[in-house]
């Protein structure tokens, strides 16, 4: 898959999931803008990029912004669209978690994941929707989970939060297709990142038991499915949710 003159922005997009997802588009032609926190990890993931670039029109960057904050997302957002000129392909990755049992939960805990989880799509949709209607083209790919599909336990914030993204997803598939722009969701499962690695070996023993793959997946094979839904193959396909979990959820 080829997008060669497209223009990328990945929240997120300086470790894990996110990474992947920047460095595959780099090596398919793209342009890319990731956001994070983590200058260090950010300049890495440029440089990165820079060695995998096929066309030496590819632009790579990035920008350290607090996805849910509303004016920060904005203010940086239009200098992106300011230096670039476009951005052709969202996809919001940016995410965090905060376990811990609802009795126990703390309000700050609450409201953190759901502001960097959920919030954060409204502020980068709410800005790049104007300009893919002008350009009537666009795909916005929402990182959501299969947590937010079943729920799980001592998870409520992030089970919200990610099951909030889908409905959201649809809603604005919904608004968008008109202008011919698709949005859809990415659902991972148990996929090896540090999100995953912390947890202890009987944790990790009792997941892989309910994969029929009996597997962990790799960061890559949710890139795949993100390329898939931002190609040009994938046009008549708007409102999913696409579960990358080895069969988790059936």
């Amino acid at each position: 898959m080829q997008f060669t003159g497209k223009t990328v922005l990945v929240t997120g997009g300086s470790a894990g999931i996110g990474r992947e997802i920047a460095l595959a588009f780099a090596k398919n032609g793209a342009s890319v803008a990731i956001f994070g926190t983590n200058e260090e990890r950010s300049q890495g993931v440029v440089r990165e990029m820079e060695s995998l670039k096929i066309d030496n029109a590819q632009r790579f960057g990035y920008y350290l912004v607090d996805v849910s904050k509303t004016k920060e997302v904005e203010t940086t957002i239009l200098q992106l669209l300011s230096a670039w000129g476009q951005v052709d392909i969202l996809v919001n990755n940016a995410g965090i978690t905060r376990d811990n049992l609802l009795m126990r939960m703390s309000e700050e805990d609450w409201d953190l994941v759901v502001d960097v989880n959920l919030k954060s799509i409204y502020n980068t949709c709410r800005i790049l929707a104007r300009p893919m209607m002008k350009a009537r083209a666009g795909k916005i790919i929402n990182i959501t989970s299969v947590i937010g599909l079943t729920g799980n336990a001592g998870q409520v914030n992030y089970s919200a939060s990610k099951a909030g993204m889908i409905g959201f997803t649809k809603s604005l598939a919904k608004e968008l297709a008109s202008r011919g722009i698709c949005v859809n969701c990415v659902a991972p499962g148990y996929i090896q990142t540090q999100m995953t690695e912390g947890l202890s070996p009987q944790v990790k023993n009792e997941v892989l038991s309910k994969v029929p793959l009996s597997r962990i997946g790799q960061p890559s094979e949710v890139a795949h499915a993100v390329l898939f839904l931002a190609s040009d193959q994938a046009n008549y396909i708007t409102g999913q949710v696409l579960t990358v979990d080895g069969g988790m959820v059936m």
